[in-house]
């Protein structure tokens, strides 16, 4: 998708704080963060919404939460918690249409979200 940022970013015409990047999938670290660690773990494959996922994308979506879990060990929230987020649509709050996982810690969450 040539309007899509996090394309544009996955392919090096746009800078971002990279903290991860493997064959599927790379993780930035968020411009407008909701919590001391706000990660989005963003798949290499352009996906516009969660609805777009289908039974071939499985893999890939238990590989971008493996991932998740994996940078929340590193940062040291695996014992404290954290809290994993797809949004789906602008209802949900999606704002940039290609799936990604956000991965928020660092401080208490509330819930519902406030």
């Amino acid at each position: 998708m040539s309007d899509c940022i996090f394309c544009k970013i996955r392919d090096g015409h746009i800078p971002a704080r990279l903290v991860h990047r493997d064959d599927h999938c790379l993780a930035i670290e968020d411009i407008n963060p909701q919590a001391p660690t706000h990660l989005l773990i963003i798949p290499l494959e352009h996906i516009p919404t969660m609805n777009d996922v289908t039974v071939e994308h499985r893999e890939l979506v238990g590989h971008l939460h493996l991932t998740a879990a994996k940078l929340a060990r590193q940062r040291g929230l695996a014992d404290s918690g954290y809290r994993l987020v797809f949004n789906t649509r602008r209802d949900a709050g999606q704002t940039v249409f290609h799936i990604h996982l956000h991965l928020l810690g660092g401080r208490p969450m509330e819930w519902p979200p406030g």
